[in-house]
This record gives C-alpha cells, structure tokens and sequence, in this order.
C-alpha cells in the first residue's frame, strides 16, 4: 500500500510541476518586456538632464529621443505580445493536463500489464536463498508418487503372451534376487509397461546387485524412472541418482536433461538454462531429450531473463496428392506399410523438432491404431514430461491416450 501511496503522490507532483512549468513560461516573458520598457523611460529622462547639464546638444538630444522612442515602441509591442500569449497558454492548459495525465495512465498501466504489483522485491541473493529453500524442503519420492495421481497402466489390449511372459519374468526375479540379467529385462519391461514406480524399485536391486560394476547409464535410468513414476518431478531420490550418473559420466544426456529439469522446478531457470542449451548444441538430433528441452527452453530463458530464440527447422513434408492417388491401387499390406512410415516421420519429427500438444495426440492415436500400444504408451509418458505443468496440453493429450485405449 505504501507504494501505491509513494508513486501516487510523486505523479501528483510531475502533472503539477509540468503544469505549471507550461503555464508560467510566457509569464515570466512578459515580465522582461516590462523591464526593458521601465528601462528605455528611464533613459528618456536622462536624456532631459543631460540637456539641461548642456552634456549634450538639442540636435544630438532629439535624435537620442527619436532612438529611445523607437525601441519603446518596439518593447511595448513585445509586451502586448506577451499579454495575449499567456492566454493562448491557459486555454491550452487543460490539454497539457490530460497529457500529463494520460502518460502517468500509461505508465501504469504498463507496470500492471508487466510487472508484479504487490511482489516483494526480491534480490538476486534472497533467489538463491529461496531455491535452495525449495531445494532442500521438497516432498520426497514416496510422497510425490501419492500426490502425482499417475496409475498403474491398464492391461486392457495388451498382448496376453507378452503378459504372461513378464509375470514369469517377475517370479524368476523373485526367486533369484541377484540375478543381474533377470533385473535388467523386469526393470526395462516394467517401464514398457509404464509401471513406473516397479521399474525404479527393480532398477535400485539392479544397481545394487552390480555394485562396483554399476555405471552412469544404470544410474541415469533409475533417475529416468523415478521421475515417470512422480509425474514428472525430480524428488531429492532421483537428485541422488542424476549426480552419481554426472559423476561418473559428466556428459550422460539423459542425467543432464533432468539435472535442468530439477533447476527449472526449484526456481533457478539460469542453471537450466545453460544446462539445456549446452545439450541442444551437443546433439544428437535424435537425442530424446531434445524434444523437451525445445518445448521448453524458449519459456526457460523467458524466465531467467535471457534472450532466447530457437532456430527454425525445417518443415516436414506430408503426403502430396501423387502419394494419395498412389495409395489408392496399394494393396491392403502396402497401405499398411505407408502409414506405418508416416506414423514414423512424424515419431522422428516430434522427438527431433518438438511439436504441439495436437501432433503429439495424433502419434499417440496413430500408434494405437496400429497396435503398438507399447509405443503408445512409452510417447504417452514422454508427452507428459514435454508439457509438465500445461494443464491444456496435458489434457490434450490425456484425451488422446483415451482414445488410443490406453487410459480409461
């Protein structure tokens, strides 16, 4: 409130200054006029004493007087100049008032429109602090599991044998433990399933029955798996997992895309940034992290005050209307075949480039509609990280995982 109070009263203070400025300037004109006047009179009637002292001649007199009088006349003219100028000035007084006005309006209005009234200045030190506030405070995996809301896959469309396979697959695990080959198929195949919250349990047996043999990727797919089963959420148990990966491999993709991703989250956009931008410079193009990072990084450095821009890419080429008359003398396989490859452009497409939440529902019905459910469902929970936080678009493409049976 004392802002308001502080700016309020300061813009008060500039229309009336500039007012008055305005409106006072031919005044103080007129009044130099008068001086000058005042002053030529006053020479008048020292040219009379002059005469009379004899200092001067009545011929040299009268062509001072002629002299005087000219520039007396000149200076009232002036003056009544200045007399109706003021005039002009008071009549345009109101509309130098509604300018002054309007540019404080303005201002405002700018300041509302832009910035954050009724935000607390926040310097750059009390940032950090409240990051690392963020940072050490935040819900741990347990909790943000119950929280995210993300279920176990259904098994609906499933391929039974494939199902079947896998429970076995289970069963083994459970009856060897340590079986470094076994954890590594239950923990892969969990995630192709989408139970999340499995995969990471089997992938820490996995990491513990390696031991001195576990690796960076090992760790980074832990990491992967924690975040899914959190809904996207880095909790401080995948924070642990990223930096043994980076300590290990400091140049792991996947542990460094989650590692901005953890920035981004607790507040600290400029440590994501640099992160996300180095990984997009790196490559490769097919990477799969670099879908996210180009749905997200343009609105990253937005937020950490950076300017930002990606560079265009090229525009995919659709099916041309050669490619439609053609399709229509291919035989049931073959027209399989076409889009199955356009199915696939479109995969490469949105993991190379990104897109909108439109296109990555219409992956997600397409593979569907084929019946790979399995791809499905893997681009399903790769969706969800790309637009963590876009109510509109998550609800985009939860609708599409309706329809492709997925979800229900």
């Amino acid at each position: 409130m004392i802002f308001w109070i502080v700016t309020a009263a300061l813009s008060a203070v500039v229309v009336i200054l500039m007012g008055r400025a305005v409106l006072h300037a031919r005044a103080s004109e007129g009044s130099e006029a008068e001086y000058d006047l005042q002053i030529y009179r006053d020479q008048l009637a020292e040219i009379d004493r002059d005469l009379a002292r004899k200092v001067l001649t009545e011929e040299e007199a009268e062509q001072v007087r002629t002299e005087v009088s000219r520039r007396i006349l000149e200076a009232d003219r002036k003056r009544q100049d200045d007399i109706q100028q003021p005039k002009s000035g008071r009549a345009n007084g109101p509309m130098i008032a509604m300018l002054a006005a309007a540019t404080v309006g303005i201002s405002y209005w700018t300041y509302l429109s832009l910035g954050a009234p009724g935000y607390g200045d926040l310097p750059h030190q009390l940032r950090l602090e409240m990051a690392q506030e963020v940072r050490d405070n935040r819900p741990s995996q347990a909790d943000a599991e119950a929280q995210s809301g993300v279920e176990a896959p259904p098994t609906v469309g499933r391929d039974p044998a494939y199902l079947e396979l896998v429970a076995r697959l289970r069963e083994a695990v459970a009856e060897r433990p340590g079986d470094v080959r076994g954890l590594r198929l239950l923990a892969s195949n969990e995630a192709s399933l989408g139970n999340f919250n499995a995969a990471h349990q089997v992938q820490a047996q996995l990491i513990n029955a390696l031991g001195d043999q576990a690796k960076a990727e090992d760790f980074a797919n832990l990491a992967d798996m924690l975040v899914l089963a959190a809904g996207g959420y880095v909790s401080p148990e995948a924070e642990s997992a990223l930096a043994t990966a980076l300590q290990m491999d400091p140049t792991n993709g996947a542990a460094r895309y989650y590692s901005g991703l953890l920035y981004s989250q607790i507040g600290r956009p400029d440590l994501a940034f640099k992160l996300w931008e180095q990984l997009l410079l790196d490559g490769p193009d097919d990477a799969i992290w670099i879908a996210p990072i180009r749905a997200q990084i343009e609105d990253l450095a937005l937020r950490a005050g950076i300017a930002f821009e990606l560079e265009p890419t090229a525009a995919p080429r659709g099916p041309s209307a050669e490619d439609v008359a053609n399709a229509a003398d291919m035989t049931p396989e073959e027209r399989q075949a076409m889009i199955q490859g356009m199915v696939a452009g479109l995969s490469d497409r949105l993991a190379n480039d990104g897109g909108t939440p439109v296109e990555w529902g219409q992956l997600i019905r397409a593979l569907g509609a084929l019946g790979d459910d399995d791809q499905a469902k893997a681009i399903y929970a790769e969706a969800q990280i790309v637009f963590q936080g876009n109510r509109g678009a998550l609800a985009t493409i939860r609708q599409a995982a309706t329809a492709a049976g997925l979800i229900e």
